[in-house]
């Protein structure tokens, strides 16, 4: 898997596949702990070593783990890696419709016990599990494969994924199960929506929750307040904007729903730990080597 990922990730980023939805990552230095927001997906590192940190927990994935996420979650992240040893990992953006049809189809019949829904998990790469990667990127090297054989391969990943060792707490979380339906529907409303205001109030309502009651079980699922959860989000999408559009930090602040410049100023650095524009040229000169489609996923990289 390394070798196929050397040819398929010749460049530091994020390059994609022949495969909508599969991405190839490639860190060639280690990097501090930085604030992060990962879209619903599978990570698989093949080489080098990434820690996701959510509150007090601490996620490793590495040659020998891989993380999932059922939700779209911000969280920090740091990487072990060298020029030497680059981290090499594939990262598969899970399809919410297609997923849910394998949950429905598996039923009780999952390896795993369903357990208590978690949003995101690390967990034990299989040897069932590394076979169809490297069958996946086996294809992904021809065009042909790739278009005949690829969204199959990413179907029984998924697969794999939902009836292993922690499965049944994934396939609780994509089923929809109890107050963690609720909550998961008002994250992907956020993340989506993120720039409109939002009523934590009517969010509450939607789910069918009281205030406090919405409070106690978004915490728990997301590892954040409400409040704080929207906040992150518009703060990596005005990140983003910055880094990929080179907007400026005003432009920015007002396409993610900032109506104060100077407040979004203060939150952006005491978020990230330098204001927009050190943390723009940073992150520009990093990338600077990149094509643009590459930095679509600089928001993922850190």
């Amino acid at each position: 898997m390394v070798t196929l990922l050397k040819q398929l990730a010749p460049q530091e980023g994020f390059t994609r596949s022949l495969l909508d939805g599969v991405r190839f990552m490639r860190v060639d230095r280690s990097l501090p702990r930085t604030p992060a927001f990962y879209e619903p997906g599978i990570v698989i590192v093949c080489q080098g070593r990434k820690r996701g940190y959510l509150a007090e927990r601490v996620y490793c994935y590495d040659a020998q783990h891989y993380l999932v996420l059922a939700v779209p979650l911000p969280f920090s992240s740091e990487t072990d890696a060298s020029p030497e040893e680059p981290l090499l990992a594939v990262s598969v953006r899970l399809d919410m419709a297609a997923v849910a049809d394998l949950v429905l189809e598996l039923g009780h019949q999952g390896s795993g016990m369903l357990t208590a829904p978690e949003g995101i998990l690390s967990t034990p790469l299989d040897a069932a599990l590394a076979d169809t990667t490297l069958r996946l990127l086996r294809a992904l090297m021809s065009p042909v494969e790739a278009k005949v054989l690829g969204a199959g391969i990413v179907r029984e990943l998924c697969f794999r994924v939902l009836v292993g060792e922690r499965g049944g707490a994934i396939r609780s979380a994509l089923a929809n199960h109890g107050n963690f339906g609720r909550i998961s529907r008002a994250l992907r409303r956020i993340h989506r929506e993120y720039a409109e205001p939002l009523d934590v109030a009517l969010l509450a309502g939607e789910a069918g929750l009281s205030m406090p009651t919405f409070h106690v079980h978004f915490k728990a699922f997301a590892r954040t307040s409400p409040i704080q959860y929207i906040k992150s989000v518009r703060l990596h999408q005005a990140r983003l904007l910055m880094i990929r559009d080179n907007a400026t930090a005003a432009v920015a602040a007002a396409r993610v729903g900032y109506e104060s410049a100077s407040q979004f100023n203060r939150e952006f650095k005491r978020f990230f730990g330098r204001s927009p524009r050190e943390e723009a040229r940073e992150l520009r000169t990093a990338f600077s080597l990149l094509p643009p489609t590459q930095l679509e996923g600089i928001a993922d990289t850190h």
